[in-house]
């Protein structure tokens, strides 16, 4: 689903948040850019096959382009930017390092992995959305979420793919 100025429209009411509101929710999203960042590496590091790591790169690189537009953000509306991400992100990246040194990392559960983190990035951008966010921040939110989106959907796609192969 593309964000849209229709779609938001709707999903939000009342006064534009403060400052430090929109640092809040700018701050939430940088945390979950990192996780993707660091998940999109480790299971890069995890694949075998060359185009599966090139992906994983590609989306780990679209992820820390994603922060340094938050961080510019968050300075903009006088915040001070949060330090790495989120604990379940950590969690679940370690999880797929022990899976695959114990041999169980398939490339299917690899991309099963990462469609489940692109399920929470997604979420989180919803929930961003559905703020009053001033323009700027709406702007770069919405570009943000589609591009979630679009990861989401080519990891399901690939993640269906290698289910019709095993």
């Amino acid at each position: 689903m593309a964000y849209n100025d229709t779609t938001a429209d709707t999903l939000n009411t009342g006064p534009v948040l403060s400052n430090g509101d929109v640092v809040d929710v700018l701050n939430d999203l940088l945390e979950n850019s990192r996780d993707g960042e660091y998940g999109f590496r480790a299971c890069a590091d995890e694949v075998k096959s060359p185009e599966a790591k090139q992906l994983f790169a590609s989306r780990a690189e679209q992820c820390k382009k994603a922060e340094a537009e938050l961080v510019a953000l968050i300075s903009a509306y006088g915040g001070t930017p949060a330090d790495g991400g989120t604990a379940s992100g950590a969690l679940h990246r370690g999880w797929v390092h022990v899976k695959g040194s114990l041999g169980a990392n398939s490339e299917l559960s690899i991309l099963e992995s990462c469609e489940r983190g692109e399920d929470t990035a997604v979420a989180r951008y919803r929930k961003a959305l559905k703020q009053q966010l001033p323009a700027d921040v709406r702007a770069v939110v919405m570009a943000q979420a589609d591009g979630a989106q679009r990861n989401h959907d080519q990891i399901r796609d690939l993640r269906n793919a290698a289910r019709a192969r095993d």
